[in-house]
């Protein structure tokens, strides 16, 4: 997947996962046959702009497709509103 990416969008994403990511990555891999997956929740909560910005930027390195978040929801604080987006990750 990072092969895919620009090369701004490869070096944030080494950034997040750190300089072992590649490795980390394979050992997912290989570990498959005796991984489940658990449903993990990211919540996004700030300005409509600040998360708009955040889904789309995370469409752009390829985390997540627009789509695939809900609507914006108010919260209980003023021009605050919240987005969330539930995955499936491996673990061992």
């Amino acid at each position: 997947m990072m092969a895919q990416l620009p090369k701004s969008a490869q070096s944030k994403l080494a950034q997040f996962l750190g300089e072992d990511s590649n490795s980390f990555i394979l050992n997912q891999i290989s570990q498959q046959p005796f991984s489940h997956r658990e449903p993990i929740k990211h919540l996004l909560i700030g300005s409509p702009k600040a998360v708009t910005s955040t889904i789309h930027y995370l469409q752009v390195i390829g985390y997540a497709s627009v789509g695939d978040w809900s609507p914006l929801l108010p919260t209980a604080n003023p021009a605050e509103v919240m987005s969330i987006l539930t995955r499936s990750i491996l673990m061992q």
